[in-house]
């Protein structure tokens, strides 16, 4: 029908009704998931964005209050229990069973954006967008192709992991590290000498267990680690040449501070690509919402408290219930640094879209008023409408995950302060 159409001309005297245009804006807006309510691609993008980042927002929040329920179940606390509660409870424990605090080594959580969802949202969102011929920038590291000259630009070095039987390691140790009789530092399991305290001593007086001190013999790393002896595992080095071998895995790292451009997966936070401005804070929420984490390895070691040293069956007792403890806490703490790592970038998002909001949308809408057709202005009409909702569905959820990573800091403190 004309007037229907984009293009077509405008009829004030009810052809909108005639058109089959939700004229009252009844067919639902963010709250209901429905996205698509004005018809125009960006602002329906933005609209969309809102409603993925949402989602998110309520499945790490869970995550986290998941992780905390279980490590306050631990220590005998009841669910919900507040991140100050949790706190005292492991410094309580910590104190009853160990000398000095923890020695705790942790990697960072392992992040990454899907390339493909990032590069769809940009195109979904402009028009002017070539999803074949998209890249951006990485704050972290993006794979490249190994046994050929990479250039990682200025704010990036070439890092090469390769895996062989035993290698001398120049940089980063994953696996076990063969010390020798020289002996050196163990971020792990020392299965020999130890000349500082160790958590686990067989009964033949041998150590297999965390080392405080030196150690002789083999360190089963927990966390990736110098090794000055013979690496047993994967090496990660970086390569000054500008090339690994072609049995590397191969990838570009951003120093601190810079980026490095990516046509693929973006270990880290990943920059949107280039779009126009009404579209950047849809494209960076949709690229958060598609982050996940891997849980880091976390290392711990102790020395035991005076009270629990000793071979008393009341000592040997407390020493298992204590490492049995921690083993679990280790495992959940792992997740939960995960969680937040994850929780952090949706908070940036979620406050970047309630900042964007207006302009994402008013701004669209502005670019098509010299387009009369009554699709168009009417579904501008419902977008500015929906404008307030924006706020209502994401503040709460992004006050909630707040909350989340306060309490989940908590934990990070008892076990530094612990330290």
């Amino acid at each position: 029908m004309p007037g229907c159409q984009d293009g077509g001309p405008l009829d004030p005297s009810g052809l909108a009704q005639e058109c089959g245009l939700d004229v009252d804006c009844e067919a639902g807006g963010i709250a209901e998931g429905n996205a698509h309510i004005s018809g125009i691609a960006s602002i329906d993008a933005f609209f969309g964005a809102v409603i993925d980042l949402d989602a998110k927002v309520g499945q790490v929040q869970g995550s986290i209050r998941a992780e905390l329920d279980a490590i306050a179940a631990s220590l005998e606390l009841a669910p919900g229990a507040s991140g100050a509660e949790i706190r005292a409870a492991i410094e309580g424990r910590l104190s009853a069973a160990i000398d000095g605090g923890l020695i705790l080594r942790v990697e960072p959580a392992r992040c990454e954006a899907s390339a493909e969802v990032m590069v769809a949202a940009a195109a979904e969102c402009d028009a002017q967008v070539d999803p074949g011929q998209v890249s951006f920038a990485c704050e972290g590291a993006c794979e490249v192709e190994a046994g050929v000259a990479v250039d990682c630009g200025a704010e990036a070095e070439l890092h090469c992991t390769v895996s062989a039987p035993s290698v001398a390691c120049s940089g980063q140790c994953q696996g076990s590290c063969d010390l020798g009789l020289t002996g050196g530092p163990c971020n792990g399991t020392c299965h020999g000498e130890c000349s500082g305290g160790c958590s686990v001593i067989n009964a033949d007086g041998s150590y297999a267990g965390a080392c405080a001190g030196t150690c002789s013999g083999t360190c089963e790393l927990d966390v990736a680690a110098e090794c000055g002896g013979s690496c047993e595992g994967t090496c990660d080095f970086v390569e000054p040449a500008g090339q690994c071998s072609a049995g590397a895995e191969a990838r570009c790292e951003a120093q601190a501070g810079g980026s490095v451009q990516c046509e693929a997966g973006c270990q880290g936070k990943a920059q949107p690509p280039q779009v126009s401005a009404e579209c950047e804070a849809s494209v960076d929420a949709k690229a958060s919402a598609s982050v996940e984490c891997t849980p880091p390895t976390v290392s711990i070691a102790w020395e035991w408290s005076a009270e629990l040293q000793g071979d008393a069956q009341a000592q040997a007792q407390a020493q298992a219930q204590f490492r049995a403890w921690i083993n679990e806490f280790r495992l959940r703490y792992g997740t939960l640094l995960a969680a937040r790592a994850q929780a952090e970038l949706l908070v940036n998002s979620g406050r970047g879209l309630i900042e964007a909001a207006g302009g994402a949308v008013t701004d669209a809408a502005a670019e098509l008023e010299g387009d009369a057709s009554l699709r168009v202005l009417f579904g501008a009409r419902c977008a500015l409408l929906e404008l307030p909702e924006v706020g209502a569905v994401l503040r709460g959820g992004v006050e909630q995950l707040e909350a989340s990573v306060s309490a989940a800091a908590e934990i990070t403190a008892a076990v530094g302060s612990a330290g």
